[in-house]
């Protein structure tokens, strides 16, 4: 069979996946969600000053940043992804073809559907839908389960599964450009930046902005979990903790501060994003039984 050449890279994308997927059609009302952490910094600007000023949600091969791994780069682990899941589309690609990664919100969480990647979200419009595609598990496990939303068979297994409440979602990959102004309903934000640069910046974005309950999570009661992410973390989380507690505000200001690794930043941000959820994905003895079952996939996201 002669490669699949024709159209664009996107196009080429979608149908590669759309031939590997099954199952009937996406609910219209579900909705793709980009999670990640608005007070993070490129050089020494807010993330969201240079999205109002590009007007365009990147890729990480073009921000050349992650809230996971940083392996997008020719012959990265990224890269070799998207090379098997697109069946070679974005191979020869310029970086700004390439599709952005979010998670399909078929749980309806007011947090967004991947808050492992930070306690922001833009929630995509309906459009949106229509070029993603999606794999379950995320696509670090190498998946051979996809979809797009004409084939979605990817929500029954993945509420059939029982993972950890931040493996909890579907990975979706948007393919074209993902314009503030058009293809965003809503960034909806941690009560945490109430009052801060953050929310000013956030007014500077050509949509809406919305608030979640907030995630928070007492020091007392993060020590009761010393194996979710290790001894360190929890040490580290106690260290920056502010009256006791942690909540998102708290955690960019450290990684802002420039004293701490991102990476075991990003550890004590999963313990908060787990345990400190708004959401019944986090808190009390429901949380503490689903931790007990030893279902986490940790992984480079």
């Amino acid at each position: 069979m002669s490669a699949d050449t024709s159209g664009s890279p996107q196009e080429r994308a979608l149908r590669h996946v759309a031939a590997l997927s099954s199952g009937g059609p996406l609910e219209p009302h579900l909705r793709v969600t980009l999670n990640f952490h608005p007070d993070r910094r490129e050089g020494d600007r807010l993330i969201l000053l240079r999205l109002a000023d590009d007007g365009l949600y990147h890729s990480q091969f073009i921000t050349g940043t992650s809230n996971g791994g940083l392996t997008a780069h020719p012959g990265g682990d990224r890269w070799r992804w998207e090379s098997r899941i697109f069946g070679g589309a974005y191979d020869h690609a310029p970086a700004h073809d390439r599709p952005v990664y979010g998670a399909l919100n078929f749980r309806r969480k007011p947090i967004g559907a991947a808050a492992r990647f930070g306690s922001a979200h833009f929630r995509l419009t309906a459009e949106a839908l229509s070029r993603a595609t999606f794999c379950y598990p995320d696509s670090f496990f190498e998946p051979s389960t996809f979809g797009v939303v004409s084939r979605m068979a990817l929500i029954e297994l993945a509420t059939a599964d029982n993972p950890d409440a931040l493996d909890d979602y579907i990975e979706a990959q948007v393919h074209g450009p993902v314009r503030l102004d058009r293809d965003v309903e809503a960034l909806v934000l941690d009560p945490s930046y109430r009052g801060t640069a953050v929310q000013a910046a956030a007014h500077r974005l050509p949509c809406p902005i919305e608030w979640h309950a907030g995630f928070r999570l007492a020091i007392d009661q993060l020590r009761r979990y010393p194996d979710y992410r290790g001894q360190e973390y929890v040490d580290l989380a106690t260290e920056i903790a502010v009256d006791g507690h942690l909540d998102p505000r708290i955690i960019g200001d450290a990684a802002c501060a420039g004293r701490y690794d991102p990476q075991a930043l990003k550890k004590v941000w999963h313990y908060l994003a787990r345990f400190g959820s708004p959401f019944d994905t986090g808190q009390g003895e429901g949380s503490l039984q689903c931790y007990q079952l030893g279902n986490c996939r940790e992984h480079a996201s």
